[in-house]
């Protein structure tokens, strides 16, 4: 039984948050389904709302704190991300924007990515398509087709009877897994490895060699 690891961004500003919620409904699910193809897998959730400070400290010194430092790699060496958000203004969160800008820019090359996002009412779920899905899609991701939208309504007794959360969580869910699936696991590059610096192959007899061949 092969494992994965999946990380989880929760954006929610407040303890506890609808973000968190659905961010642990998304996760819970996804194991599940990697569970059903035979697959062990964990979720490492990153709540960005501890991270604030360090997250803005970052943005203004270039540095990222030990906790920072940790939620990021955490994030890029992951076999997957899911990233849930509210929705403020018809867009992602500031706290969520300024986290992906401390990310660089192609450590998300090719990661398959779940997109989750939660508001007061349901007149704000095209937000998925319009503003995080391009967003992800700049960063050369690779997000499942199912973006998953609750809204206040999903929580009550007044929920979507049509497509349920229950039922959109499942299906998100199951395209990531699915993504995981087909997608060569993760592997931690030794940084003392020449191969992580120099290209696959290489050593510093061939660098060597090469100058001496000048």
């Amino acid at each position: 039984m092969s494992a994965r690891r999946i990380a989880v961004v929760s954006a929610g500003l407040s303890n506890p948050s609808s973000t968190r919620m659905l961010a642990d409904r998304l996760a819970t699910a996804t194991i599940a389904e990697l569970t059903a193809s035979d697959i062990t897998a964990t979720a490492d959730v990153i709540e960005l709302r501890d991270l604030a400070h360090d997250i803005t400290n970052n943005l203004l010194t270039g540095f990222a704190p030990p906790a920072l430092e940790s939620a990021i790699n955490s994030v890029v060496s992951a076999d997957a991300l899911i990233a849930v958000t509210p929705i403020f203004s018809t867009s992602y969160s500031g706290l969520f924007k300024s986290f992906i800008d401390v990310l660089d820019p192609d450590s998300l090359t090719g990661k398959p990515v779940l997109i989750g996002a939660n508001a007061g009412t349901a007149r704000h779920s095209l937000a998925i398509d319009y503003a995080i899905r391009p967003l992800f899609a700049y960063l050369h991701a690779a997000p499942v087709s199912t973006g998953v939208f609750a809204a206040s309504s999903d929580w009550g007794s007044k929920a979507d009877e049509v497509a349920p959360l229950s039922a959109r969580v499942e299906r998100g869910a199951r395209e990531l897994a699915a993504a995981v699936v087909a997608r060569t696991p993760v592997t931690d590059a030794d940084p003392f490895d020449p191969a992580s610096y120099l290209g696959e192959g290489k050593s510093f007899g061939h660098l060597l060699g090469g100058l001496a061949g000048e």
